[in-house]
């Protein structure tokens, strides 16, 4: 039960850095944080205390088995978010790059 709320102290934790902070790469940390608090909420949920790898042999007939199906989607999530960071840090460059500041306040043109 605890590692729960742990998780949601990191998903808090990166949440707080979404909002209150300005700094773009400050932002993206933040992001990456509840990315990662999310995956470990998934592997959690498929977790069961003292189970066993999802082998069938014999003698596994009254086995508790560990749920494979989050393990997956956390792998996938890790690639997805892997691939989306290095998006947001270049597109963060290229702004560091046209208005010399990493500050969302302080890059005027970009107001729509």
């Amino acid at each position: 039960m605890t590692v729960f709320i742990l998780c949601i102290i990191f998903f808090l934790v990166g949440l707080y850095g979404i909002i209150a902070k300005r700094n773009l790469i400050k932002i993206i940390i933040g992001l990456a944080i509840i990315e990662y608090s999310v995956n470990l909420f998934l592997i959690l949920v498929g977790y069961i205390d003292a189970g066993k790898a999802p082998i069938v042999s014999k003698g596994f007939e009254n086995a508790k088995f560990v749920d494979p199906l989050p393990q997956a989607m956390v792998l996938t999530a890790i690639v997805i978010g892997v691939a989306t960071t290095a998006l947001l840090l270049s597109i963060a460059v290229m702004i560091y790059k046209k208005y010399g500041t990493f500050n969302v306040r302080k890059i005027q043109e970009l107001k729509g």
